[in-house]
């Protein structure tokens, strides 16, 4: 179902015989038609679809209060071919994924589609996720989906192809040929997948994706979807705008080797991306290409015999099955939220085409106008019924409402960002990005920094000065509040007159260890464009770690730090603070700088033995290592800390994808430990302008 807001605007002309009163302004009146869309399929108590029912067999209603119908169609998909021309719906070429989805570019010589344009046609969407797949996934999703357009497509469905890299590539438009949609499929092959998903296959793949087509990671928001799932749930929101003029039921194929929460992915996107397919009438059916699986005790060939006592306690078995699990659960919730539904664990996709074919044989469209005029974004829950007990409806449960920011007061614009922290479906027209990590300050409490990057694109249209507010909520597995902070930051263009690249804010709280969840709301003050971002933040418990470390901060960057500013945070020593880097993307004629702290170090004849290096891996080959650092002194008395900061120019690092490892050793104890994190290297030719900082 979706919610399509239209608007009807009457000019009344007045007319007189002087000419004083022909040049009288018009006026204009306006009112807005709240229409929401329902597709609905009966069935009966022995599962077949009941067809020939009227708008007078049906009650719905929103929020418990009943609506009136206002229109209704039956779509029944016919197995003769249609004879009327197909529009071009789709245009084809790359999508951007960032920014208002509203505005993504629609076809050159798209006209205004009509319901008409498509009765009795089945449109389907394979949309192939190749950031997630191995090429071995992808040749069996290609072949299930050749495998569909020889022995399974009908004479009235309509097929569209898509992928999702770092882009939504958009490979054909909407045909019933099959030989269009063969050759769109055979736009891309195998070797297409990059599997961003392994960390230890990914390098290369990434290399060999960027030398092919010429282009690397961009230098705005998608270096941040590096490592996480923001860029693919962002094409899903987008490829569902841009179906949303047309009212007829739509099916997305989303072929996926699985979505693993990073912990750095952004949970808004997640529900913005659920609520765009649910409003513009999306079901999503995710298949998880990589099969059916088998959990091999200790893994499989392809890694490393598993160590210590895991694999023998059961809890290694247990590690991987919950590694499976989470891998398909965002999955699982695309296609439940959206009224689709997810094929894992099964080597047979076709039954996902028949799944498909099924769902939309046959429905009923419904439209009512809603009573609820109010655009508080809030979800609006919709009952259908039957007026006959023996059958059984299936209807998405609710949508979303719209959001109106235009004419607030100070006061309404206060309320609307303590809204947006707690709304389930926040705002995202703003890409905005949060990073966290720990720093022991005592036994029980840890000091965490917390970074704000708002990418400076969608601001480029903002005046010359402008403010942006900030509000962020920190809460405990309890949902209670345990940190906030609210901010006000100035804005304005460089020498040149345009925007930064992107706009910096850090802060920081005391925390004790455990689980803790972030909200940060971000709002424009010129046009009120706002982003969210929500993500989990874990400060360790180590006490019973073997090597007491915090987390490693990867800078690109430092800056002086005024005299008068006073600060907890270990990131600000001796006049100078080291700014994190959210997106781990280094330009290459630029530096790197790590930083990290090691408590409690074992002591003999009262001095510890710590050694430490960095090393750096493309792929499982070692590409370069730090000279071994030695330390048997204490830097920090009050927290019993030593100290750790590597400088090393990313000119020793070849354009591409690496993974750096921290090696800890604890002398005197004999413990060890090693600590990783993924950098990508960018050239210097593709490096934009240094981005610029708030205080």
């Amino acid at each position: 179902m979706r919610a399509l807001a239209i608007s009807l605007t009457v000019a009344l002309v007045v007319t007189s015989g002087s000419p004083r009163a022909q040049q009288t302004a018009k006026p204009t009146f306006k009112t807005d038609v709240n229409l929401v869309v329902v597709d609905v399929v009966v069935r009966d108590k022995s599962g077949a679809v009941v067809k020939g029912l009227t708008a007078n067999d049906f009650e719905i209603r929103e929020d418990n209060k009943p609506q009136q119908i206002v229109s209704f169609d039956v779509e029944e998909i016919t197995t003769a071919p249609p004879t009327a021309p197909v529009p071009q719906v789709l245009a084809v070429g790359k999508q951007p994924v960032e920014g208002r989805p509203d505005k993504t570019a629609p076809a050159a010589d798209a006209a205004p589609l009509q319901r008409e344009d498509l009765a009795g046609r089945r449109l389907i969407v394979l949309l192939f996720d190749l950031s997630s797949l191995q090429p071995e996934d992808l040749q069996r999703a290609g072949r299930a989906a050749e495998d569909y357009v020889d022995k399974q497509m009908s004479p009235a469905d309509l097929v569209a192809v898509a992928t999702i890299d770092t882009t939504l590539n958009i490979m054909g438009d909407f045909t019933g040929e099959r030989e269009q949609v063969k050759a769109a499929l055979a736009k891309f092959s195998a070797v297409s997948a990059t599997g961003f998903d392994t960390p230890a296959a990914e390098t290369a793949a990434t290399d060999e994706t960027a030398d092919a087509t010429g282009t690397a990671v961009s230098a705005d928001t998608s270096e941040y979807d590096l490592f996480n799932n923001d860029a693919r749930l962002r094409a899903i929101r987008t490829l569902a705008e841009q179906l949303a003029p047309i009212e007829q039921k739509k099916s997305i194929l989303y072929f996926s080797g699985g979505m693993t929460k990073s912990g750095s992915d952004n949970q808004v996107e997640l529900r913005a991306a659920t609520s765009a397919a649910v409003r513009a009438n999306v079901a999503l059916y995710p298949v998880d290409t990589r099969g059916l699986q088998a959990v091999v005790p200790g893994g499989d060939a392809s890694r490393a015999s598993a160590r210590g006592v895991s694999a023998f306690s059961g809890q290694g078995v247990n590690q991987q099955f919950s590694q499976l699990f989470a891998s398909q659960d965002t999955l699982q919730t695309l296609a439940a939220d959206t009224g689709g539904k997810a094929f894992t664990d099964t080597n047979d996709f076709g039954l996902a085409f028949t799944q498909v074919q099924r769902d939309t044989s046959s429905y009923y469209l419904i439209g009512y106008s809603s009573t609820n005029a109010s655009k508080d974004g809030r979800f609006r829950r919709i009952s259908v019924r039957v007026k006959r007990n023996d059958l059984r409806v299936e209807a998405r449960g609710g949508y979303y409402a719209d959001r109106d920011f235009a004419h607030t007061n100070r006061q309404d614009r206060e309320r609307q960002l303590e809204e947006q922290i707690s709304a389930p479906v926040s705002e995202t027209d703003l890409p905005v990005v949060v990073s966290s990590g720990w720093f022991r300050l005592a036994a029980d409490r840890y000091y965490v920094p917390l970074s704000v990057a708002v990418s400076g694109a969608p601001l480029q249209a903002a005046p010359a000065k402008g403010t942006l507010d900030v509000l962020g909520l920190i809460r405990d597995e309890q949902g209670r509040p345990v940190g906030r902070m609210r901010e006000t930051l100035d804005i304005a263009g460089d020498a040149a007159g345009g925007r930064s690249r992107q706009v910096l804010y850090q802060s920081g709280l005391t925390l004790p260890p455990g689980r803790f969840s972030v909200k940060v709301v971000v709002r424009e003050n010129a046009g009120g464009a706002m982003g969210s971002f929500e993500s989990g933040v874990f400060v360790p418990d180590l006490k019973q770690a073997p090597v007491k470390v915090s987390s490693v901060t990867l800078s690109t960057m430092v800056r002086p730090v005024a005299a008068r500013r006073r600060s907890d945070s270990p990131l600000v020593r001796e006049g100078v603070e080291l700014v994190p880097s959210l997106s781990h993307v280094v330009d290459r004629d630029g530096k790197m700088y790590l930083y990290y702290e090691v408590y409690d170090p074992s002591a003999a004849s009262g001095k510890p033995s710590l050694k430490t290096s960095l090393s750096f891996y493309r792929g499982t080959v070692k590409v370069f290592e730090t000279p071994l650092v030695e330390r048997s002194e204490i830097d920090a008395a009050d927290r019993h800390a030593a100290l750790f900061q590597f400088e090393v120019p990313a000119s020793q690092f070849q354009p591409g994808l690496y993974t750096c490892q921290v090696n800890i050793i604890d002398d005197v104890a004999g413990t060890f430990t090693f600590p990783r994190l993924a950098i990508y290297v960018r050239s210097a030719e593709l490096a934009a302008t240094p981005q610029k900082s708030q205080p």
